[in-house]
């Protein structure tokens, strides 16, 4: 069984949670108690602090691990391990910036909003990752069949993560430079404002950042309101991809919860850093589309061979870096003429 950190050192779990609502109480109350647009070297700030936390939460799982019995070894495993989650959920997480800016463009959202819609969404994925992770570990831990002997080599099947490596191979092949559907697709009729049309009557305008309004004696929801439900059931449709994902590096669930969560915490921040420059990404999701197969693959040949973490982690972001670098060196001709504009 992997060596869990909550059963080592409950401590820090308490302490990872203070940390999270201090800085959520931050952001809310005193740096973005007024709705405003943020600016590019706020976003630039505050991508560079959850970076930074995340990297030095990672550096205290691999102080916490080398105190204990497993020494070195098992202290870079949970490193790398947190490293290889965080990287991978950012880079999926990525793809979310892509609908955020269809979705905002779609409701004619307020710029100055952008930032409450966003903060109130991370709130719904902090509650909702959590049910994901701890029941999928839970899962997973009770579909193992019993081992085989196949070619010699005894293995234990899972049948969780073989149907997870399968789906997110198929995932990854559909998606290969997709996104172009979401180009045409309604709003306001995805699963997430149907629920709030379903309770309220939803107002014609904004009411400027309140989610409640009242017309003519009448309590009504604002089209705020449906843009933050949109938002989180978008948010529920992605964790089905990169969820799975990081199960294939690491069956710790605090491990998984940590860096899922700093991942998405940061996530705001580079939305309103890259939201003016998403065009200059254009291969950056034929790169997520290989990562997800890639990630498939190493859940489907797990039970007779396992890759390492560190070497999952060089994988991911190798493959980030050269979309990347793609993007810049061969861009689509529709990013050449937005960018001259």
């Amino acid at each position: 069984m992997d060596k869990s950190i909550i059963d080592l050192h409950p401590g820090l779990v308490i302490g990872f949670a203070i940390v999270v609502i201090v800085m959520l109480l931050l952001d809310l109350g005193v740096f973005n108690k007024k709705a405003h647009e943020v600016s590019s070297k706020e976003a630039t700030i505050w991508t560079i602090v959850w970076i930074s936390l995340a990297m030095v939460f990672s550096g205290v799982v691999y102080w916490v691990f080398n105190q204990d019995a497993g020494g070195h070894d098992l202290a870079i495993e949970k490193f790398t391990q947190f490293q290889a989650a965080y990287w991978i959920e950012k880079a999926l997480s990525v793809d979310n910036l892509f609908v955020f800016i269809l979705v905002f463009g779609f409701f004619k959202v307020p710029r100055n909003l952008h930032h409450k819609v966003l903060f109130w969404g991370i709130i719904g994925a902090l509650v909702f990752r959590a049910i994901f992770i701890f029941a999928g570990v839970g899962i997973i831990n009770l579909t193992y069949l019993p081992e085989w002997v196949i070619f010699g080599t005894p293995v234990r099947i899972n049948v969780v993560m073989t149907l997870f490596g399968l789906f997110l191979v198929y995932a990854g092949i559909k998606s290969w430079g997709g996104g172009d559907d979401d180009d045409e697709e309604d709003f306001s009729k995805t699963a997430g404002a149907r629920l709030v049309k379903r309770f309220y009557k939803v107002a014609d305008n904004y009411d400027g950042d309140k989610f409640f309004t009242i017309q003519n004696g009448i309590k009504m929801a604002t089209p705020l309101l449906v843009v933050v439900a949109v938002i989180e059931f978008t948010d529920v449709l992605f964790a089905v991809d990169s969820i799975p994902a990081i199960f294939a590096i690491s069956k710790d669930p605090f491990i998984l919860y940590t860096s899922n969560i700093f991942a998405i915490l940061g996530l705001r921040s580079l939305y309103f850093l890259l939201a003016n420059f998403i065009h200059m990404f254009s291969k950056l999701p034929y790169g997520l589309a290989i990562i997800l197969s890639f990630i498939g693959v190493k859940m489907l040949i797990s039970p007779w061979y396992h890759i390492p973490s560190p070497i999952s982690l060089a994988i991911v972001g190798s493959i980030l870096v050269l979309s990347v670098i793609a993007s810049i060196m061969f861009p689509d001709k529709d990013d050449e003429d937005v960018a001259k504009a």
